[in-house]
């Protein structure tokens, strides 16, 4: 019998930090069967011991205190996968991926459904960090098509960190020449959401291919500005909802079509935060 699998993500800012700030009251009430938590920061007993009684897969960075991502669920776990570095030849491809990006098939009464942590880096424009990013990117992109094909009911989710349109970041002109919002940065997600198989042509003038993903945020609000999902903790940013949309779920057609009740959860005070990014939550029809 299909029932609906609430789903969340959100880069914590640091899981002991955010349940000292309030994380555990929120999730107590948020009903949630699966968080993908992106910026864990954490050992992966010292997470076990952040959220005790949930299922628990991650993938630490290298440098201790760093990134770091993790599945979180209710619902059994078949396999985990750590890591991009794959190209579409099956050749290793040298990026950094550690604490990056992490997949889990989930059996959901008897479908699988595969789920994604994903922490893009930030960049910086004309810098190494903006190589590792592209190089990131790109390993997405080839990543994507393979996971469709591999599971139907795939879901991507994490703080991306690229506002793919305008109307995902309020300050947009004054960040056109900055990591987050670089149109070639821009042009990735183009591909990523353009119909499957169609010529693509990206923001930045470049050409490629769709790959038929879903932004279920963007398909759920419409045209409209934000909802944001990050705010600076510098200023007032965050009372003035001077924010930036890069937290997604990005599904295949085939999950997409299955989802409601989108929401972002944006605290209803800059003193109740317990991370700069707010949940985004979503529920899927799953199971058969």
């Amino acid at each position: 019998m299909s029932r609906p699998l609430r789903i969340a993500s959100v880069n914590v800012n640091g899981i002991r930090a955010a349940v000292r700030k309030g994380m555990l009251d929120w999730l107590a009430e948020a009903e949630v069967d699966v968080m993908a938590l992106q910026e864990v920061r954490a050992s992966a007993d010292e997470l076990a011991a952040a959220l005790p009684g949930w299922e628990l897969v991650n993938d630490e960075a290298l440098a201790k205190g760093r990134a770091g991502v993790a599945i979180a669920t209710r619902t059994p776990v078949v396999a985990v996968r750590r890591g991009l570095g794959r190209d579409a030849d099956g050749a290793d491809v040298d990026i950094d991926s550690a604490g990056r990006w992490i997949e889990a098939d989930l059996d959901v009464d008897g479908e699988l459904v595969t789920v994604v942590s994903a922490y893009v880096h930030t960049g910086e424009a004309d810098s190494p960090k903006q190589d590792a990013k592209w190089a990131f990117l790109d390993a997405m992109e080839e990543r994507m098509p393979r996971l469709r094909a591999a599971t139907p009911l795939a879901l991507i989710m994490g703080d991306l960190n690229v506002g793919h349109r305008e109307l995902d970041i309020r300050n947009w002109k004054g960040n056109v020449k900055k990591a987050g919002f670089l149109p070639r940065e821009r042009a990735y997600f183009d591909r990523f959401l353009g119909e499957e198989g169609s010529a693509v042509t990206g923001v930045d003038g470049s050409s490629g291919t769709g790959l038929g993903w879903v932004d279920v945020g963007r398909q759920a609000a419409g045209d409209v500005d934000g909802p944001y999902t990050w705010w600076s903790m510098r200023g007032r940013a965050f009372d003035t909802d001077t924010g930036w949309r890069i937290d997604y779920h990005l599904a295949t057609p085939e999950l997409a079509a299955r989802a409601s009740g989108y929401r972002v959860v944006r605290a209803p005070s800059w003193d109740t935060r317990w991370s700069d990014h707010a949940p985004v939550i979503a529920d899927y029809t799953i199971g058969q």
